[in-house]
């Protein structure tokens, strides 16, 4: 959006996730270790069991859902992973406001979304920062990681957008 610092752009190198999954195995310890500390709470919405599988492989704690279910528990996460588009009628804004309810401050949505779309990730942006979310950083990932100094075509598969519950937005809103 104008007057918006550009975010950070990172790409992580690993693999694409199977047909009718959000992420590879790879994809979900990543997100686990990149944004968690132990003992986090983690509210998976992702389809599959990878990020369930690295939550228990690096000792957090999630609660595993679908976006449907009412209420994600009581506790605040400090992570919130899902994939886009939704699956059910919910609306986007409605669903990223029901995230920042449900995060601590300075927590994070992880949205994954299929790559080659160049609207869908403003869309999801957007939504996101009518519900009060900041843009944190977006992740490309890729089958092969780029090589120093040669000309690499990255196989990229997967946009993840990072959100955060930002103390300035809360600063605003009181």
């Amino acid at each position: 959006m104008p007057g918006d610092p550009p975010v950070p752009i990172t790409v992580w190198p690993v693999p694409a996730p199977n047909r009718g999954e959000t992420m590879s195995n790879a994809m979900g310890v990543r997100l686990v270790h990149n944004l968690t500390h132990p003992s986090d709470l983690i509210i998976d919405l992702a389809g599959g069991p990878q990020l369930a599988r690295a939550v228990i492989a690096a000792r957090r704690r999630s609660h595993l859902h679908t976006p449907r279910q009412v209420g994600w528990g009581r506790e605040a996460a400090t992570l919130i992973v899902t994939g886009w588009p939704l699956a059910d009628t919910t609306s986007p804004v409605d669903f990223f406001l029901r995230c920042r309810e449900s995060l601590v401050s300075g927590g994070c949505v992880a949205v994954l979304l299929p790559h080659g779309d160049v609207v869908l990730p403003v869309d999801v942006v957007i939504a996101a920062k009518r519900a009060g979310l900041a843009y944190l950083q977006h992740i490309v990932a890729a089958d092969r990681p780029p090589r120093r100094g040669q000309q690499t075509q990255l196989d990229i598969h997967t946009d993840v957008l990072i959100l955060t519950r930002s103390t300035e937005a809360e600063d605003a809103d009181g």
